[in-house]
Parts: structure tokens; sequence; C-alpha cells
């Protein structure tokens, strides 16, 4: 029966995008053609028409909630994983800092230095504040990919601010979970007089008569029954794919686009309690530093410097120090 059901859904959909009143319209379509082209009212005895829709409101009604709460369970489920494998990682992390700490002889210097960065870490900054650190990590990320960016990625496009790419007939962005294509009409369309094929691995769109805007393979597959697309101003289609893997980034919209440079692509900003351990530290190595320069002291980096030069120092007294000069 579902399979049966998806065949009118091309029809339904035409005739949702026509009603500009919404659902309201649309049912008013649907109601006024049984009463003028059917017996649906007057064919099985008073009251019965209203028994049947209130008896397929409820099946269908029961359908989509129960498939709601599916989705909604599984989500759940699946931020519960993300939790615990962050918890996870952090007390791997936790666990690996404190063997090193065991073994680690430190002098008194070390000590406060490090009892320093420790009261650092856990004196949160403001909001605002974070957001910047995070924002001028990204920066000097960004710079280190362009300095070693390698023969491979050379001549490949930069993505766009939505990690995706503005090309001629269109545009598009992306996140792990999702792609969202624009495409300009080049006029003022109904859904009646565009094509639209959406498949898992590929997509062609276009107006009746014309040549397709869009048409090609995709890179990777997309989940059909999650995929849409509406008409904005009747002047442009905007489709949203759900990726099938939502763990990576795609380099191109359709497999005959120009590619574009996956390392430069920017995830979404996050809290600083969302970022991976590595990343994490390094934000909380940069708060610390710009804590210590505003004060005026050394940085970490200055610090270990410092007392790596102490320490030789000391164990070098018979070498005169008094005339050098160090960067």
């Amino acid at each position: 029966m579902p399979a049966q059901m998806d065949k009118f859904d091309g029809v339904l959909l035409s005739i949702a995008q026509e009603c500009d009143g919404g659902v309201q319209e649309m049912l008013d379509v649907i109601f006024s053609f049984l009463a003028r082209k059917t017996d649906f009212y007057t064919g099985g005895g008073e009251d019965a028409a209203e028994k049947l829709v209130i008896e397929k409101y409820k099946k269908h009604g029961k359908t989509a909630w129960d498939e709601a709460a599916a989705k909604k369970a599984k989500n759940l489920a699946e931020d519960k994983k993300r939790q615990e494998r962050r918890e996870k990682e952090e007390r791997e992390l936790k666990e690996q800092q404190q063997q090193s700490s065991q073994i680690m002889e430190v002098t008194d210097e070390e000590a406060k230095r490090i009892e320093a960065e420790e009261k650092a870490k856990k004196s949160p900054l403001p909001p605002a504040e974070a957001e910047k650190v995070v924002e001028a990590l990204k920066e000097e990320k960004n710079k280190e990919d362009d300095e070693e960016e390698d023969e491979a990625d050379k001549g490949k496009m930069k993505p766009n601010d939505g990690n995706g790419a503005d090309l001629d007939k269109y545009s598009w962005t992306q996140t792990l979970q999702e792609i969202e294509l624009r495409i300009p009409l080049g006029g003022a369309y109904k859904s009646k007089d565009l094509i639209v094929s959406i498949e898992k691995k590929h997509i062609k769109i276009g107006v009746k008569g014309k040549e397709p805007i869009i048409d090609g393979d995709l890179p990777k597959e997309v989940k059909l029954e999650e995929s849409t697309w509406t008409l904005q101003d009747k002047k442009f289609m905007m489709v949203q794919l759900e990726k099938v893997n939502q763990m990576e980034w795609w380099n191109k919209m359709v497999t005959t686009d120009p590619e574009i440079n996956t390392k430069k692509v920017q995830p979404e900003n996050s809290k600083l309690s969302d970022l991976d351990g590595e990343t994490r530290g390094m934000v909380e190595k940069m708060m610390y530093d710009q804590r210590q320069k505003e004060m005026g002291k050394p940085t970490s980096d200055e610090q270990k410097k410092e007392d790596a030069l102490g320490q030789f120092m000391k164990a070098h007294p018979e070498m005169d120090f008094s005339n050098c000069k160090f960067n």
C-alpha cells in the first residue's frame, strides 16, 4: 500500500505548490473535487463520508506520529552515543594527563606555571570572548593550511561561506548532515513548469522545454525520503538533500563540477564543550596565553623556553651568560 501511495506524491506535491493558502486551501481543493466530481458525500448514506474521513485521518495520523516518535528516539540515541563518546575521550585524556604528571619531575617554577594553566582552564571565558578565541583558532588553522597546501590541492576552489561553491548556474552549501542547493530559474514559473528528478546518486532539474540547469551524478548517496524541494517567489528553487554518510564533506555538487578544497571547510561555530579533546586543548592554551599577555607575563611556550634555559644555566655554572642576548 505505501508503494502505491508513493506514485501520487508528485501530483499532490504539485497541487500543494499551487496552493498559496497552504494546507487549508489544499483541503478545500480536494473536498471540492469530491463534492463536484464524485458521489463521495451522497453515495454512502448520511454521515458515511464524515466517518470515512475520520477513519483515514486517524489511520495516517497514527503513522505520522509513530514515525516522528521513532525519529526522535533515533536522534536521542545518537545524541547519547555522541555524549558517551565525548565523555570517554575526556576520561582517556584526563587519565593520560594524570599518568604524565606522575612520571614527570618538575621544578618549582614549572609547578607554579602548571597550576596557573589549570586555573585558567577552570575559569571559563565569557561566551563572546570564547567565540573570538575559536575564530582566532580557525584563522590560525587556515594560515597553516595555506602554508602546507600540497600539490594535490592546488587549483581546487576555496569553499564559500556555506562550505560549498558558488557556480554560474547555481550555488550550494553543506553541513555534515545535508546539502542545500539554490537554483535561479531565470524567470517566474510554477511547479508544473519544472522538471525535478532526485535519485540516490543523480539529480536533474530544469524548466520544461529548456536545457536542464543541473543534470549529473551525485558524488555520494542521499536519502530520498528526507530530500525535498520548494519554490521561492516562483523564481528560485531550493533543494534540500540529506546525506547517507553524515561523517564526510562533499567536494562537489555533481561529479562534473569543479572540486572544492574540503581541507578549508569551516565547521559551524560550537561551544567549547562540544569540541574534540585535541581542539579544546588548543583553544584552552590560546585562552591561557591571551590572559598571560594581558597581564604582561610570558605565554606557555615562552615559559617553557625560559624554564629550559634556566635548567641549562644551572647545569653549567661554569659558563658565563652575562653578555648573551636571547630572543
